[in-house]
């Protein structure tokens, strides 16, 4: 069994060290490039009066001064890289330490008419997304939330063989979710992919070898020159003005090409280091090696498609450089040439982007899942069942609560079987229906669960436990409670799903809550569902005398030595210490 934070704080130490000898290395580069600069300038200015040689040593000193700057920026890109790394190491050894509420929480993909989503602390502060979100994507973080969403209990051995694997390369998925740290959008990806669907060509054909043959003539016309073959030196002032002008025809639409390209070409550029990532991992799951085969296009990587357009992006980009601008189009028509590049792209690749962004974000999301797994080595993948029992579960409990805090629950509940729980205030009964939830969930989606041993006959979730009125739809408490609870009526018509009710008909008096409450579950149980409902209404539990699919359980409650002590421990049968009129006289409220 692996050990996490043993893990965290080796590759932490180790990361800490590499990013104290680049940024040493950066520093020495740093130097040689002043040096570099000073000496040629000094050399230019003793030859001066000798041009040719002054040029020769200004392109040497220029030569050398690219490349250690060339240098430098490889470095500093690695220094960059694991200083990333450390952060994550960092924030690992913090989360597992229970301090993780100031991360993102995903409040934005809660909807109160979902499923479950609103009901099991899916999203918020303190939430299950917060805890297990390590995606930096924006793309990526909804590919997360929607597998929390998505209620899906088909191929899950697939998902569960994906996560397994991911989980089992941790510094792979590390140095993924370093990389793509460094990705800015700043325009949405279907922003990006609808752009590029419906890009408009607008030079011709002959754009692809006008540029060269510009650029050949202009490399003979300097040559002429300097041998002193072409004495007229002004020709060249009249050629460099004949190139502005075919640019020039141009202009307008490659700056429009240009302000759009500007916007992506990070994305870009970072999306390809990504897929160069995936592509180059082995991988043996099936649904990890169908996300790999989907970045593959006649035998050619989709990162070497995108590093294409890059450079192609970043050499247009050098037109905001007033010197490149002038003598790059005046004498090689950089701009067409690099429009064209940019053009044909579009043309060959633009359907397949799509794709390719959507095998980024997938295994942005999925590493959180595998980062999950790994972090819990004590976890177990659900064994997948035929119908029967629904679950069975060896010391089950919840994910998100500490081992040693942690009270867990052998449960096994069969198919049409309704569980009726009761139990004090405090007691269990509300983290108890979110366990049971979570299990699904995250069972649903291919994660390992907290429990010892689990069976999972896969089944769809459905709640209703946080039910809250609205001024905006001007209803009321119960008519939300009755609006949720038709909801589920009509969705177990449907298809088959595990129910979990929170003391229903909270919203009328207590003789009609009772009595609804019974005849609901009555209905529930004749449309042969399964699931859970937690109650403090002990009538209900006179049920269990009348239908067999019926059971009953409850938390239970203890007053010892003026003490309220609870054990939260599930127990079959009735509770018989309710509990609320022993805090009212213990915080002196009556």
């Amino acid at each position: 069994m692996n050990n996490p934070l043993e893990y965290y704080q080796k590759h932490l130490e180790s990361y800490k060290a590499e990013v104290s000898k680049l940024y040493k290395k950066m520093t020495a580069l740093s130097l040689y490039r002043l040096l570099v600069f000073v000496l040629t300038v000094y050399g230019i200015y003793l030859v001066f009066g000798q041009w040719q040689v002054a040029v020769l040593i200004a392109v040497i000193g220029i030569a050398l001064f690219l490349y250690l700057l060339s240098k430098y920026n490889d470095i500093k890109t690695e220094w960059r890289f694991n200083e990333a790394l450390v952060k994550i190491n960092e924030e690992e050894i913090i989360i597992a330490s229970g301090d993780f509420h100031n991360r993102k929480d995903g409040l934005e993909f809660q909807d109160p008419t979902h499923f479950y989503s609103l009901d099991i602390d899916l999203f918020g502060r303190g939430s299950f997304f917060q805890f297990i979100n390590r995606t930096t994507i924006k793309e990526g973080s909804e590919v997360l939330a929607n597998a929390l969403k998505a209620n899906n209990i088909e191929d899950i051995v697939s998902r569960q063989q994906a996560i397994k694997e991911l989980s089992s390369k941790p510094e792979w998925r590390q140095f993924y979710t370093a990389k793509s740290s460094f990705v800015h959008v700043d325009t949405p990806v279907k922003q990006i992919i609808t752009w590029l669907k419906n890009y408009q060509v607008f030079l011709p054909k002959f754009a692809n070898w006008l540029p060269m043959g510009f650029s050949i003539a202009s490399l003979v016309i300097f040559g002429l020159i300097f041998f002193n073959i072409i004495t007229n030196q002004a020709i060249i002032g009249y050629w460099l003005l004949l190139g502005l002008g075919i640019s020039g025809i141009y202009v307008k639409k490659i700056n429009a090409l240009s302000t759009n390209t500007d916007k992506v070409k990070d994305t870009f550029r970072q999306y390809a280091l990504l897929l160069d990532l995936i592509e180059n991992e082995s991988f043996s799951s099936e649904l990890l090696q169908q996300k790999q085969q989907q970045i593959q296009q006649e035998g050619k990587k989709a990162s070497a498609i995108f590093t294409e357009l890059s450079k192609a992006l970043d050499a247009l980009d050098n037109r905001n450089n007033l010197i490149s601008a002038i003598f790059g189009n005046g004498l090689f028509l950089s701009d067409i040439k690099n429009s064209f590049h940019i053009e044909k792209w579009i043309e060959e690749h633009a359907n397949k982007v799509a794709e390719w962004f959507e095998v980024v974000s997938f295994f942005d999301a999925y590493n959180s899942l595998g980062n999950f797994a790994f972090n819990h080595p004590a976890f177990v993948f659900p064994e997948i069942i035929e119908k029967g029992t629904v679950i069975k579960a060896e010391s089950l409990g919840h994910p998100l609560l500490k081992k040693e805090k942690r009270v867990d629950s052998d449960v096994s509940i069969n198919n049409e079987q309704f569980f009726i729980v009761t139990g004090a205030n405090m007691a269990g009964k509300s983290t108890f229906l979110r366990t049971i939830s979570l299990h699904i969930v995250m069972a649903n989606v291919g994660l390992p669960v907290c429990a010892k041993s689990s069976g999972y006959s896969p089944v769809k979730l459905i709640t209703s436990m946080r039910t809250t009125d609205s001024l905006t739809d001007d209803s009321s408490y119960f008519f939300s409670e009755l609006t949720r609870l038709k909801y589920i009526v009509d969705a177990i018509q449907q298809e088959p799903y595990f129910i979990v009710l929170d003391e229903i008909l909270k919203g009328t008096n207590s003789t009609d809550k009772a009595i609804g409450s019974r005849k609901f579950v009555e209905k529930l149980v004749a449309s042969h569902a399964t699931g859970i409902i937690a109650t403090h209404d002990l009538s209900l539990c006179a049920i269990e005398n009348e239908l067999d699919e019926v059971k009953n359980y409850y938390f239970d409650a203890e007053i010892i030595n003026d003490e309220l002590y609870f054990d939260y421990k599930l127990k079959e049968g009735i509770c018989k210490n309710m509990n609320a009129s022993f805090l009212l006289k213990k915080m002196n409220i009556v």
